[in-house]
């Protein structure tokens, strides 16, 4: 597991504070894909239970999974009782308990591309459902993230993670879904759109911008750095743009 996914640890309370949570859409929209009641769940990369809540609270039994300690108890702080929680990389699992759903939030791409799907696939039922979600969060405002990009420019060229199998963005299926439509493990995949847009406070879009890979990884004194820049060039108050891409794929019942 690189560095980058690992590096979210020493920032979980801020995570927890300023990343958003996930909208009772997202639940609506698996469980409407599910076609039956869905009891059992195992979460990849839980983080600090953002998506664990989404799903815990609605009667679902959750296995959550996360490989960094300080986020899995940050994890702990927030969700019900009847969450499990396992700290654990994916790649890490052991095949034993098969689940109705296995998601990931935000998560995914952090996850081995050797051999991912057959182990995604040996934690279902057949015929169970795989849903992964997450998308980038940007400043609605063209003006204000090209005075950001300029403002980064000397310390990133960018703070977004690419497309792991590199799918143009235009592309009409977006990873994972070109991943799993390829997958002798899944049928039926589909992707879908959540649109979500909301206004924070230029320090509250800092302190977002502090649990991003991309400035964790900077040393400290550039990170402060660059974070200075930043918030010279904000307006008090900025508008976001947090679209979540859904993919939804079923496990063969064969394979």
């Amino acid at each position: 597991m690189s560095g980058r996914a690992l590096s979210f640890g020493v920032v979980a309370e801020a995570y927890e504070r300023f990343r958003p949570g996930y909208p009772v859409e997202l639940f609506d929209m698996v469980m409407a894909y599910a076609g039956h009641p869905v009891r059992t769940a195992l979460e990849i990369g839980a983080g600090t239970g953002k998506a664990t809540r989404l799903f815990a609270q609605r009667g679902i039994t959750v296995t959550a999974t996360e490989p960094d300690g300080s986020m899995l108890a940050e994890l702990r702080k927030h969700v019900p009782p009847s969450v499990r929680t396992v700290r654990s990389a994916l790649e890490d699992l052991r095949p034993g308990e098969r689940y109705g759903l296995v998601y990931a939030a935000a998560a995914l791409h952090w996850t081995n591309p050797e051999g991912r799907w057959p182990r995604v696939a040996a934690l279902l039922e057949p015929g169970g459902v795989f849903a992964s979600c997450g998308g980038p969060i940007r400043l609605a405002d063209p003006a204000v993230e090209e005075a950001v990009r300029a403002a980064r420019a000397p310390f990133l060229d960018s703070d977004e993670i690419p497309s792991p199998d590199g799918t143009p963005p235009d592309h009409d299926m977006q990873w994972p879904g070109t991943e799993l439509e390829r997958s002798e493990w899944f049928t039926g995949v589909q992707q879908s759109l959540i649109e979500r847009r909301f206004t924070m406070s230029a320090r509250d879009y800092v302190c977002h911008l502090s649990t991003v890979s991309a400035y964790l990884v900077l040393p400290a004194l550039e990170r402060e750095r660059v974070f200075g820049q930043i918030v010279q060039v904000l307006p008090d108050r900025v508008e976001m743009v947090a679209d979540i891409t859904v993919h939804l794929a079923r496990r063969h019942y064969g394979a």
